[in-house]
């Protein structure tokens, strides 16, 4: 029996463990405050130091993090944001959730996680477990974290104990939240995953133990492909649909009222956030490494990434129904969240729909109640108001992105034409406007007498 492990649980057990959390983003912050919630001192460790000051000023920066929650567990001091990584030798616990992005080349970046991973064996000591939540690919934490704590002279499941433990946050979800999520752990040892439960179990309801790190990596990879492949599916069925003539959306109503064997997933102009979009290109990538091709993956991905063109085409044909050009023409976009409620912008299809309107000459506007603006890149856009003015003096509206906050009888008693990529409008009492769906049905046949 490792003395460190006994420590460091009997620490755990009794809120006197110091955790430690670097990345204070959508995962990290919410993840902060389940530990303080529990009883823990938290330090938040983030390069930014406009994000640091904000949340040590009470503040939150994080949509499904309440700025009084930051604000209490700051003056309780059992939360405190900082730029200096040397904090980081003061926690017990360490836990990694940074962005691990992909390249032009849709090859995994680690850029941030290397440089995480530097950060903390600098300030490892013995008795410590350290934890890496950020979305990778198998082998990540046992091939980028393990050799750098021997390296620095650690035994790990001895002296340190290391575990891999994908985050599983849904933005905007009103029923799921980190404290509710089953949490799974997987160790480089099986004394590293009675540690790192032990850790998640004093602030997570549901604690899932896996084998071994590989397993965990790819659990998460798992889901997000699901999603991936599934949503690919009914993208694809809804160009079926559009073609044969079919309302895809009662198609998929129907077909939903089935018990057992199917489960429901929606068509929409294309996928966003920082997880479906991406990461079944790590696992993907990996295979490649190994010379196998994940052949699901790619054709889901094909799909999805072509939905925001077939919008873009289907507002052109719409337009050339009322005798007019994409070029010249005004197109107000509703909605640039990657989904609906939040203000995520990450990998939203409505990026990809407003650059190629733009490249075909529209003159785009958007409204989105949750993003007043953005910038991407050099293009920075400001919102308008949602007002039956801006709504007829469009030429064309498409709806991106359903936000319950958007009145949608507003949209079609005052817009001409709208192109409606997620069923928004379904439920609305007929208007002015001409509503053009993403699959479109045709009229019942007449009864023969």
């Amino acid at each position: 029996m490792s003395l460190h492990k006994d420590q460091l649980l009997a620490r755990i057990a009794s809120r006197d463990a110091v955790v430690a959390i670097v990345g204070l983003g959508y995962v990290g912050l919410p993840l902060a405050m389940e530990f303080a919630n529990a009883g823990f001192r938290v330090i938040g460790y983030d390069v930014s130091e406009r994000v640091c000051a904000l949340l040590n000023r009470g503040e939150s920066h994080i949509q499904d993090v309440a700025a009084a929650q930051v604000a209490g567990h700051v003056a309780a001091g059992r939360f405190v944001a900082t730029t200096d990584p040397a904090r980081l030798g003061d926690a017990d616990a360490i836990s990694i959730a940074v962005p691990t992005p992909l390249s032009k080349t849709r090859d995994p970046d680690m850029t941030y996680v290397n440089a995480a991973t530097a950060t903390v064996v600098a300030h490892a000591h013995a008795g410590q477990v350290i934890v890496l939540e950020s979305t990778t690919y198998p082998g990540t934490t046992r091939e980028v974290i393990l050799p750098a704590l021997a390296q620095a002279g650690f035994a790990v499941g001895e002296d340190v104990f290391l575990a891999f433990s994908p985050e599983r946050v849904d933005p905007g979800n009103p029923v799921y939240h980190t404290k509710n999520t089953p949490k799974v752990v997987g160790g480089t040892t099986p004394a590293c995953t009675e540690v790192a439960s032990a850790l998640y179990a004093a602030c997570i309801d549901t604690i899932v133990p896996v084998s071994c790190t590989e397993t965990a990596e790819l659990v998460k990879l798992l889901e997000n492909t699901f999603r991936s492949v599934n949503i690919g599916l009914v993208n694809e069925i809804a160009i079926v649909c559009d073609k044969l003539g079919v309302d895809v959306w009662e198609v998929i109503d129907a077909a939903a009222t089935k018990p057992f064997g199917f489960m429901k997933f929606t068509p929409g102009p294309g996928i966003g956030g920082h997880c479906i979009p991406l990461d079944p290109h790590y696992l993907a990538w990996k295979m490649r490494t190994l010379n196998y091709k994940t052949r699901f993956i790619d054709l889901a991905s094909e799909i999805n990434a072509g939905m925001p063109d077939y919008v873009v085409e289907k507002v052109a044909r719409a337009l050339n129904d009322d005798r007019k050009a994409v070029n010249g023409s005004r197109v107000l976009v509703l909605g640039v969240a990657y989904k609906r409620d939040i203000d995520d912008m990450r990998e939203s299809p409505a990026l990809d729909i407003i650059r190629l309107l733009e490249q075909r000459g529209a003159t785009v506007a958007y409204h989105d109640p949750h993003v007043p603006s953005f910038r991407e890149g050099d293009h920075e856009m400001h919102g308008v108001a949602l007002t039956p003015a801006a709504l007829a003096e469009a030429d064309a509206v498409v709806i991106v992105t359903e936000h319950r906050a958007i009145d949608w009888q507003l949209v079609v008693d005052h817009a001409g034409l709208v192109v409606d990529t997620r069923n928004a409008t379904h439920g609305t009492h007929p208007g002015r406007a001409r509503v053009i769906a993403l699959a479109e049905g045709r009229p019942a046949a007449a009864g023969v007498a």
